[in-house]
């Protein structure tokens, strides 16, 4: 697994020491982790462009903002996830896969905390629920 810290480790850890937010960005694939204090990152598709990717490769990433209290997941799920064409079925593999691949990642990055859809991005999300 890759994981890369914006703008370099030194200011990384700082960032978790004093439990600044951090942006985290997590490959579908669970191979790449990219993260910063929410302040160098801004946003999440800016911290990708910042660490070397492309803005556009934004959808092959699950998107968080972190600290010790726990893991806000900004549930959007591709157009395109896994070529599943019936939303309500895409969206159950995207959570499912989510909920899959995020915790390990966060604990390589040192945080074993929940994981919450905050209520602006539970629109997707209650598809699945209805």
């Amino acid at each position: 697994m890759e994981i890369i810290k914006y703008p370099d480790e030194e200011n990384f850890n700082a960032a978790v020491d004093v439990d600044d937010p951090l942006l985290v960005l997590v490959s579908h694939d669970g191979e790449r982790i990219i993260a910063s204090q929410i302040d160098d990152g801004f946003e999440h598709h800016l911290l990708l462009k910042k660490a070397g990717f492309p803005e556009t490769d934004i959808d092959k990433y699950f998107r968080l903002v972190v600290n010790k209290d726990g893991a806000d997941w900004t549930f959007v799920c591709p157009e395109n996830y896994n070529s599943i064409t019936r939303k309500e079925k895409k969206i159950e593999a995207f959570f499912k896969d989510g909920m899959r691949i995020i915790p390990p990642a966060l604990k390589k990055l040192g945080y074993d905390v929940p994981i919450e859809i905050p209520k602006r991005y539970r629109r997707h999300f209650n598809i699945m629920n209805n």
